[in-house]
């Protein structure tokens, strides 16, 4: 018989706010503590101090709307937010400092989170829905320099980008673009010639959320309805549909593969957050712990695989953090 899914290690509270993105920066050296932010519907971006469970500072940049995206850049040091002012904050966390120290103005209104990739010491592309509905545009980071706008062709109705995923194949590899939409598909993009490459209808209702696990070259979305879709790419060309789960309640906020690439979590509207194998999507865990849906989760970069955490945030306004399959 299964066990029985665990509790909580322990629970975030004090956002007073509906939590709508987590991010882990647990990989630098004693003394210095795991932290993990969160963005939350006030416009308030809190970093917990994971030894002492507390906030240890809160970041008010987004004049009190929602922050829906936080991202470190290279370290703690370096955060990038993004918030429903349609604006993204570079902030620098130095030195106990809290201020910002750079912004990108966001045409778009819509709540698609930004894609952030690395791609030289001090260099990053940032990917984000642009001005025109269907549009993404991609500038360079710190310098904003426009890198390209993907344009869907003529009569394409793809509808708005609903999430973003910059990867790579490996460093110094041609960055590639995973674009999910409202009318449900998923769109590869060449970023060095601004064109798609393949288009996969993967829903039948806009992809909320998406990941891909650039080893395997396979990926994985979630929408409202009650279907997870699994899908590969074949010689980084051609996206085809894999398998899809069936799930038992609709709806599903974020999806996200642990960075071993062994298990991954899924937010769910129905207040639950999933755990499968990443191998072959077997249902692991159900965990129930929050009492309204859960809007984000986030696993930790831990090097210690022991030490790994998953963090979920709910529209409860509570973090939970969970210790599980930390031995996979």
């Amino acid at each position: 018989m299964a066990l029985p899914p665990p509790d909580p290690e322990f629970v975030l509270r004090g956002t007073s706010a509906a939590v709508h993105t987590l991010h882990f920066s647990c990989g630098s050296q004693e003394p210095d503590a795991p932290l993990l932010f969160s963005g939350s519907e006030n416009g308030l971006i809190h970093v917990w101090n994971l030894k002492t469970h507390r906030v240890d500072t809160a970041l008010d940049g987004h004049g009190r709307k929602s922050v829906y995206c936080v991202e470190t850049m290279g370290g703690k040091d370096r955060l990038l937010s993004q918030g429903r002012d349609q604006r993204i904050c570079l902030w620098d966390l130095a030195e106990g400092r809290t201020s910002v120290t750079d912004s990108v103005f966001m045409e778009n209104v819509g709540f698609c989170r930004c894609s952030l990739l690395r791609v030289a010491p001090g260099r990053w592309l940032m990917a984000m829905a642009a001005k025109a509905l269907e549009e993404v545009q991609v500038l360079e980071l710190p310098s904003k320099t426009s890198v390209c706008t993907l344009k869907p062709e003529v009569g394409a109705k793809l509808g708005m980008p609903m999430c973003l995923k910059l990867w790579q194949l490996s460093c110094g590899a041609q960055p590639l673009l995973l674009a999910g939409y409202e009318d449900g598909s998923v769109v590869l993009w060449n970023l060095s010639m601004g064109k798609a490459l393949s288009q996969l209808d993967c829903h039948q209702e806009p992809v909320m959320s998406l990941d891909f696990d650039s080893e395997k070259a396979k990926g994985i979305s979630g929408s409202s309805e009650k279907v997870l879709s699994i899908w590969s790419l074949h010689e980084q060309q051609n996206l085809q549909v894999y398998k899809t789960h069936k799930l038992v309640n609709a709806g599903i906020s974020d999806i996200t593969i642990r960075p071993d690439k062994k298990i991954l979590a899924t937010a769910g509207w129905d207040h639950r957050i999933r755990i499968f194998g990443w191998k072959n999507l077997k249902p692991l865990a159900v965990l129930d712990y929050h009492t309204a849906t859960v809007h984000c989760v986030s696993f930790s970069d831990h090097k210690n695989p022991s030490e790994r955490l998953l963090a979920a945030g709910s529209k409860d306004h509570r973090i939970s953090v969970w210790s599980i399959y930390t031995q996979t």
